[in-house]
């Protein structure tokens, strides 16, 4: 043979540009995946953002859920039409809003929440995944100190009422939520309080990001033996709104 099938060809160069092309075609793929849900983009008024990016919105794809939840389709178009309770403080983009109402019940900053699906999160067999103790037969308190019966302190030093369970995740097989019950001076009824937003110590539960004035607008579950994705939004929002917004002094800056 006098010569070869690719002749003075660099196969090597062609092996470098063919990866390149590649790992841009799967940027590409990736970003527009990543763009199902947010997108297109909107301005804090809600009105569509003059700049959605190079980057185009993908074509809608239809997913079929587990365990006989139905489908979903992303993108569907469809913003969220809660009204919220905000104004502007410019007309320029980026500047902060304010509040015109109570932040902590109307969701907003720091105690805001996304329209989640009102349904439990379920586990690999279908079943919800957290659960009050007092359901869950084969879990019972190993370790450490059990808050079952220990009083609520708000973060007003106000004894709010006791802890009458613990809501836990099956699947992560830790707790995730107490059960308070609280006393008729502060509200009616039981409340759940996100295990992270809370201090166990030898002789109450700490509560430092509400006060005890705050305990009856817990948003509640509404069974008590489950709780929703929506339902675990508003709770959690609820609690971190009011490390800023519980107190007047804790809206000021600290020098």
């Amino acid at each position: 043979m006098n010569g070869t099938f690719f002749g003075n060809f660099d196969l090597a160069s062609l092996a470098i540009w063919m990866f390149w092309a590649f790992f841009a075609l799967l940027v590409y793929y990736l970003q527009r995946e990543n763009m199902r849900e947010g997108y297109p983009m909107e301005s804090d008024d809600g009105t569509e953002a003059a700049n959605q990016g190079p980057y185009p919105v993908p074509e809608a794809k239809t997913f079929n859920l587990p365990h006989g939840r139905g489908d979903v389709t992303v993108p569907d178009g469809a913003s969220e039409t809660r009204e919220l309770a905000l104004r502007r403080t410019s007309d320029a983009n980026g500047y902060p809003m304010e509040p015109t109402g109570d932040p902590m019940v109307d969701g907003v900053g720091p105690a805001s929440w996304v329209a989640r699906r009102d349904v439990p999160e379920l586990d690999g067999q279908g079943h919800p995944k957290i659960i009050p103790m007092v359901a869950a037969e084969n879990f019972h308190v190993s370790a450490g100190r059990d808050p079952r019966g220990m009083s609520v302190m708000a973060g007003d030093k106000e004894i709010v009422g006791k802890i009458s369970d613990m809501w836990i995740d099956e699947a992560e097989q830790m707790v995730r939520y107490l059960e308070v019950e609280l006393d008729p001076h502060f509200g009616e009824g039981k409340r759940l309080l996100p295990m992270t937003m809370s201090r166990i110590h030898s002789d109450c539960v700490a509560v430092r990001s509400i006060f005890g004035e705050h305990f009856n607008n817990v948003p509640r579950h509404s069974s008590d033996r489950q709780v929703t994705l929506l339902e675990e939004e508003k709770i959690c929002g609820y609690y971190a709104g009011g490390t800023l917004y519980a107190g007047r002094l804790r809206n000021e800056p600290i020098l």
